[in-house]
């Protein structure tokens, strides 16, 4: 790649994990049918931000994986994990975030007459939605994972961030094994700070390849 191409993937990188933290900051707590009609607006916005940052996202990574790249190949690896992250993070946002909202809107003057109808509908979608989220949480920490070990081996990134990047994978094991609850509100508000925070510093170290480094 050239020089260019880092400048623009290491931007796209920085301007995704921007929107990811806009997204976290504003994300509301869920709730009851009126709970979720009162706050319908904010959940679509926040949810269409977190859909419009994946593009950036991926493209930044595209980035990445080719500055990491070497005869082992682990950056190809951890970007194809990453992809199927960010695939389930889309179905998740569209399912809860814009779906949802959209389809109580319709009954928003018929809440008591279709309550029984509804409802388990809603426990469907959100049903749906842990498992998704898992999907997202796992696939982004072992690609960051995966990508911190490229980073020890192939020494184009300062080494710091990938000790970052796997401690961080520890972290999240333990709290796996631990119980922690990562689809909770402030669960997952933590590991994707923590994702957000690994990607902005991973756009910054891309976007100042040198262009004797390409």
């Amino acid at each position: 790649m050239k020089h260019q191409a880092y400048q623009s993937t290491g931007f796209s990188l920085i301007v995704g994990a921007f929107l990811v933290i806009v997204t976290m900051v504003m994300h509301p707590s869920g709730g009851s049918m009126e709970r979720i009609l009162s706050i319908s607006k904010t959940i679509t916005i926040t949810h269409a931000l977190a859909i419009f940052s994946l593009p950036f996202i991926s493209f930044g990574f595209y980035g990445l994986t080719h500055k990491l790249m070497d005869t082992r190949k682990i950056a190809v690896l951890a970007f194809l994990i990453l992809i199927f992250g960010l695939i389930a993070a889309m179905f998740a946002a569209l399912v809860n975030g814009l779906t949802v909202p959209y389809f109580l809107g319709d009954y928003a003057h018929r809440l008591e007459e279709n309550r029984e109808v509804l409802g388990p509908i809603l426990n469907y979608s959100f049903a749906l939605n842990t498992p998704l989220d898992y999907i997202f949480i796992v696939g982004c920490c072992l690609a960051i994972v995966l990508y911190s070990i490229s980073i020890l081996m192939t020494h184009t990134i300062p080494k710091w961030l990938g000790y970052f990047g796997i401690i961080f994978g520890i972290f999240v094991s333990i709290g796996a094994l631990t119980g922690f609850v990562f689809t909770s509100l402030t669960g997952f508000r933590i590991v994707t700070f923590s994702i957000a925070a690994w990607i902005l510093c991973a756009g910054f170290f891309v976007m100042r390849t040198k262009p004797d480094a390409t």
